[in-house]
């Protein structure tokens, strides 16, 4: 499938979960085995460029009319895994949470209210036929939320240096930095257990338990022998150029719930003011934007 665009979209980290094929009903298993053998597969930025597109036409779709049959695909130990974009599903639901993102005045501007409300109706009718449905893929935008970090392990940090190194589905274009983490399902609903118990010993309740708890139910959904993905994505084009490499935060994340774990506060404080130190550069550059 041809790319889209050469132009990369700097502000989205993606967590994903790749699932067996083994997972999906009979039909959908079907296509998925078809499309794992294409040769020319479309990437994370590709995708994200198609959702931009969209916003172009007078009125904008603010939501795919058909579901996307694009997925990204991965083999884990002989076995054929994938991640299913469900761009409808996914768009229906970051639509929702717009109006906590932006001021009311530019999303009228983007998103019409006419547009919205049309795209809310169809959304809830959609819901009443597939009402246990759930995306594969969650986004953020300038940021890597911190709950995330709590599934992976620094040891499972890959980091390329302007290899060009594949990320999900492709690369980001010749000379681009990635960094991801990807672990098996089961240690990542290990390691939320073990957060949430550390945290919830120390702490009363907060945004990071909250995370935590969502980011853990969903992970519930999918099968035991999954794959979880954590990548920057497009996020690496806003970090700046000397702090990627070093950037470690699943570590310094790992070691504050850990220094919470013991009593030590000033440890986990330590751990907590890199996370603040390191993504200073992106939220002042979101705010620029």
């Amino acid at each position: 499938m041809p790319k889209v665009s050469s132009v990369i979209v700097p502000y989205a980290a993606y967590l994903r979960v790749y699932e067996p094929l083994a997972a999906f009903p009979e039909q959908e298993r079907g296509h998925w085995e078809r499309y794992a053998r294409s040769p020319d597969r479309p990437s994370c930025q590709d995708e994200l460029r198609r959702s931009l597109a969209d916003l172009l036409p007078t009125p904008p779709v603010a939501v795919p009319v058909h579901e996307s049959r694009d997925a990204f695909v991965l083999e884990v130990d002989g076995v054929v895994c994938v991640c299913p974009w469900r761009t409808r599903l996914r768009g229906w639901q970051a639509l929702g949470e717009l109006p906590e993102e932006l001021p009311a005045v530019v999303l009228d501007a983007v998103l019409p209210p006419v547009v919205r409300r049309q795209a809310a109706q169809d959304y809830e009718r959609w819901l009443e036929r597939n009402p246990d449905a759930r995306p594969w893929i969650r986004t953020a935008t300038w940021q890597v939320p911190l709950n995330w970090f709590v599934l992976v392990a620094d040891e499972e940090r890959e980091y390329a240096k302007g290899a060009g190194a594949p990320a999900a589905g492709g690369d980001f274009g010749d000379g681009a930095p990635v960094l991801r983490y990807r672990t098996p399902m089961v240690q990542a609903r290990r390691r939320v257990a073990r957060g949430l118990r550390a945290l919830r010993d120390a702490i009363d309740e907060g945004p990071l338990i909250d995370g935590l708890v969502d980011v853990g139910r969903w992970l519930e959904e999918f099968h035991p022998r999954s794959l979880v993905e954590l990548d920057y994505g497009g996020l690496v084009h806003a970090l700046p150029a000397g702090d990627l490499e070093g950037d470690h935060s699943a570590a310094d994340v790992a070691e504050g719930i850990d220094a919470l774990r013991r009593g030590d506060a000033d440890t986990a404080g330590e751990a907590y003011g890199r996370l603040v130190e390191r993504w200073r550069a992106v939220r002042e550059r979101r705010s620029a934007n």
